[in-house]
């Protein structure tokens, strides 16, 4: 019902962890789908909720029921990063929509 809207790729990438040896682990998040999806910047109202989670809410992504996104989850496409907050199913079923925090590269500080 709203795949006409959905206008952006993106790449689903989903956290692995695998020890290293010497009692660490390695944290990847290898792509394991690409969905069609929409993202939008959200309402005051919904970012009012995602600072009760304390979580910084900068877009809603919505995608077709039943896409394989989870909470914990990065959705990568056009040079954008984010991290999937929660999924939230509307009750008829008709589509998932995902709060996100937009991920941003944040470079190595400078030695003086």
């Amino acid at each position: 019902m709203i795949g006409h809207l959905l206008n952006r790729t993106l790449q689903v990438c989903r956290r692995v962890t695998s020890p290293y040896g010497t009692g660490g682990q390695d944290v990847t998040y290898p792509p394991v789908c690409e969905v069609a999806a929409k993202v939008d910047q959200p309402t005051a109202t919904e970012r009012q909720a995602a600072g009760q989670w304390a979580a910084e809410h900068s877009h809603t992504v919505y995608f077709r029921a039943g896409a394989d996104v989870a909470r914990g989850d990065q959705l990568r496409g056009d040079g954008q990063r984010f991290r999937v907050l929660a999924t939230l199913e509307p009750s008829r079923g008709t589509y998932l929509k995902a709060p996100v925090e937009l991920l941003q590269h944040e470079p190595a500080a400078a030695e003086s």
